[in-house]
């Protein structure tokens, strides 16, 4: 099973609250909101996409490419949270 299956509830959820602040750019599209408001509806769209794909990335550095009880000789658990903190720094 994969992490996007394993996770497909919490996943989900995230997504839903994502399709609400899309939802909420067109309202203040076409309410004429100001150019701030916009704006910041925008850049917590992004945050939230960042966020998620980060989650996402994360479960499959962990999952897929270092699987302790998959290849336990080859887990290097310092590089894969290393890995994912570069990533999370990337994403935001």
């Amino acid at each position: 099973m994969t992490h996007t299956i394993r996770e497909k509830t919490k996943l989900l959820a995230r997504v839903r609250r994502i399709r609400g602040q899309v939802d909420a750019i067109e309202r203040a599209l076409q309410s004429e909101a100001g150019c701030e408001q916009v704006m910041h509806i925008i850049a917590a769209v992004h945050g939230a996409t960042a966020s998620l794909m980060a989650e996402v990335v994360e479960d499959h550095i962990r999952c897929h490419l270092v699987d302790a009880e998959k290849h336990p000789g080859a887990l290097d658990v310092e590089a894969a949270d290393q890995l994912v903190d570069i990533v999370r720094t990337y994403m935001r």
